[in-house]
This record gives C-alpha cells, sequence and structure tokens, in this order.
C-alpha cells in the first residue's frame, strides 16, 4: 500500500511515497481504506516543523481523514464493513467539558506521536472514527475534523442567532465552513480577502458583505459602518496574533469572538481597557468532542450542506498540495486522494 512520509528531513520537498505492508487489526481495532485526506494549517507547520522541530521520522502527516471500512475487529460493534467514516482529532473527548486528560496531544494523530492519515489503508481504534453525514462523500467528510468542527463550535459558544451579524477573516477551511453555518442558522455574514476573486465566490455562497483588506487598511471602521455604527455580534478570528485586538474593535458592546487560529502569531496583545469597555467574551477554542462532531453531522444531514471543496490532488502531488496551501491560493478546502 501507498503511504506518504516525511523520509530523511522535514519540509515539503522531503514529503515521499513509501511503499508499506498493509496491516491488520486487532480485535479492538478497525481497518479503513482511506479514499481522501484534508490540509489544515497545522498540517503544514508539522510537515515544517515549526510544531516540532524535533520530529522523529520518518513520519506519515494530516490530521484528518475519510474512507471506507475494510476490516472490523471481533470487539469491535460500533462499525461494520462498508461504512463510511471520517477520523477524530481529539479521541478522547467523547462528551461534556473538555479536561487535560481528554484533550492530551499525545493522542492526536498526525502531531506527531501518532501517525497521520496518508496512508491507503490504516487500523483505528472505534475512539478515532466516526460515521459521516449520509449525504456526503468521503472526500467531502475528510474536510470536517478540523475545520467543520471548529468552525461549528465557534458559532455554537456564541450563541449565534437568526439575523446576528458574523464576521469571518479570510476564506480557507474554517472561514467557508462558518459562513456555510452560519447561512444555515439565518445570520448576517460579512467576510474579508485579499482577493477579488475569493470575495465573490463568498458571495456567491451566501456572503451578505465583503471587504477586501488589502485595498481597505481601515476595515474596522468599515466593519462599523456596515452594521450601522454598532458592531458585529460574532467574529470568528482564524489569524489570531496582532489582528484579535483588531477584531476586538469591530465588535458590538457584548460581542462574543471565537479566537481558532495562528496565521498571525501564537502572541497577541490585547487592548484591556477596550475589552473591559466593550464587556466582551473572547473564547480559545480547540476543535471539539465526538458528541459536538455528532451534532455538526446531523445539521449538515438536515440542510444537505456541502463542503466546499477547492482542488482535489492525487496522492502523487502531495509535495504539490501543501506547496498550494502554503502560497494561500485555497478558497474552502484542499484535499488529497487516493
Amino acid at each position: 500500500m501507498k503511504t506518504i512520509q516525511l523520509v530523511d528531513n522535514l519540509g515539503i520537498s522531503n514529503l515521499k511515497i513509501v511503499e508499506q505492508t498493509q496491516p491488520q487489526p486487532t480485535k479492538k481495532q478497525v481497518l479503513v481504506k482511506i479514499e481522501a485526506v484534508s490540509l489544515n494549517y497545522v498540517d503544514l507547520l508539522v510537515v515544517k516543523g515549526s510544531l516540532n522541530p524535533n520530529l522523529s521520522l520518518p513520519y506519515i502527516p494530516i490530521c484528518d481523514g475519510a474512507g471506507i471500512v475494510e476490516t472490523v475487529g471481533e470487539e469491535v460493534t460500533a462499525f461494520k464493513t462498508g461504512d463510511k467514516v471520517a477520523t477524530t482529532f481529539i479521541p478522547d473527548w467523547i462528551n461534556g467539558k473538555p479536561t487535560k486528560q481528554t484533550t492530551d496531544y499525545t493522542t492526536r494523530q498526525g502531531l506527531g506521536n501518532i501517525p497521520g492519515q496518508l496512508s491507503q489503508y490504516k487500523c483505528f481504534s472505534a475512539n478515532q472514527i466516526i460515521s459521516i453525514p449520509r449525504n456526503l462523500t468521503t472526500i467531502e467528510a475528510s474536510t470536517l475534523p478540523i475545520a467543520g468542527l471548529t468552525a461549528w463550535n465557534a458559532l455554537s459558544y456564541s450563541n449565534l442567532k437568526a439575523n446576528d451579524t458574523v464576521l469571518l477573516h479570510g476564506t480557507g477551511g474554517v472561514s467557508i465552513f462558518a459562513l456555510q453555518f452560519a447561512k444555515a442558522r439565518g445570520a448576517k455574514v460579512i467576510i474579508t480577502s485579499s482577493s477579488e476573486e475569493k470575495l465573490q465566490k463568498a458571495k456567491q455562497l451566501g456572503a451578505d458583505l465583503v471587504i477586501n483588506y488589502k485595498e481597505d487598511t481601515n476595515w474596522e471602521t468599515t466593519v462599523y459602518q456596515m452594521t450601522q455604527g454598532k458592531g458585529v455580534d460574532v467574529i470568528v478570528d482564524t489569524v489570531g496574533g496582532r489582528n484579535l485586538d483588531r477584531s476586538l474593535n469591530a465588535l458590538r458592546m457584548g460581542g462574543y469572538i471565537s479566537v481558532v487560529g495562528l496565521l498571525d502569531g501564537f502572541q497577541a496583545n490585547i487592548d484591556v481597557l477596550a475589552l473591559m469597555h466593550q464587556q466582551a467574551t473572547i473564547r480559545g477554542l480547540e476543535v471539539g468532542g465526538t458528541h459536538q462532531f455528532e451534532a455538526m453531522n446531523r445539521e449538515i444531514e438536515a440542510k444537505d450542506i456541502h463542503p466546499v471543496v477547492d482542488r482535489i490532488f492525487p496522492v502523487e502531488q502531495t509535495q504539490e498540495a501543501f506547496e498550494y496551501l502554503d502560497r494561500g491560493l485555497h478558497f474552502g478546502k484542499v484535499v488529497i486522494t487516493f
């Protein structure tokens, strides 16, 4: 079977095809034929060594994938042969509030301790996979585990209601999922991008108002003008860093910011006086648990929501797929198929 591994060193150019023997599941495992994997920014950090410069090689990357169950261990009752499944990113967070134990980084596939999904066949424990929405293909479902669930919870935690206004930064996977989920709830959406082409695509998906932040460097003021001087109710901040303070300036009094991204770095300076005056809630979140994944899947089925897949690369073009993501060319998600 084919796998893609970082073999000799870190970096996109070191992703190589490696043939391996097909694994066999234990009594408590499920063997899945992986059909598609999707790329997230964290995968780029892993491959480049930004997340862990001492990553033990060789290593199979990518956190998210989907496929079809081939074989089921005799002690597994949750799945059967032929089931279409996607991976779970935080497998021990089944329900309830997150804890240090249930969200342990060492349990997460694709981050360095456990191999990721760039493998034609892979064995999983039952908590590492979930049934996909019936209206989706495995290509579409491969985009759900991180980007989809992050967007879902970013809006759910904010108690977003119909007619609320949401500000979304950029047109990557999380923002486009948030656009779709917000419109499904009857909310109004403002979205930013430096690309006019991408902004037009966002409008076609239902975005109500768009801002080219490259041309409009005072986009916070524009947001206030667009909201009749009130500011937005909810912001999904996929950028982080210095952008967080600017998001705060675009928020209505008593509004809510979900911080879900690191594109502008790991550190942020907040104007505490503005935070107090705005009486804002800023919440960091990290994807979600299986119970929330199930709730999201029910909504996707009920409202027939389909993830936006920008480009599909064959596994032989894995390097090209990562380069495409790295250059920020994508609108929605980038997928690799076997």
